[in-house]
């Protein structure tokens, strides 16, 4: 398992990527990661699961083509976990909010669990 002084993931990587650089993000999620979402549309249930870089790399680009920004709020790395807080601004006011939960293998992002939030 990864450890919180493991030079592939660390706080300032993760900021550079939630924060405007996509790649950057994507290059912290192991191959085989698997990232489920949690929202009003896809309920605890039945979330939103993610299969790997691929997959995960759509939704990404999907999400950083729209016209919002992204800011890292808060980030606790403690061993082979990590969580982080991030807000986004759409460029018509409507805000988005996260949280996420994260366990590290090799340093890399193999599994998150993100819940969000957004105005309607």
């Amino acid at each position: 398992m990864g450890t919180a002084a493991d030079p592939a993931f660390d706080r300032d990587t993760l900021r550079r990527g939630v924060e405007g650089n996509p790649d950057i993000l994507l290059s912290l999620y192991a191959d085989d990661a698997e990232l489920r979402i949690v929202d009003h549309t896809t309920q605890p249930s039945h979330p939103k699961v993610l299969h790997g870089r691929n997959e995960i790399g759509r939704m990404l680009e999907d999400v950083y083509s729209r016209d919002m920004s992204h800011t890292l709020e808060r980030c606790v790395i403690q061993g082979d976990e990590a969580a982080y807080s991030e807000s986004c601004l759409y460029a018509d006011g409507v805000r988005v909010f996260s949280e996420s939960m994260i366990g590290l293998r090799d340093g890399k992002i193999a599994e998150q669990t993100l819940v969000q939030a957004w105005d309607e």
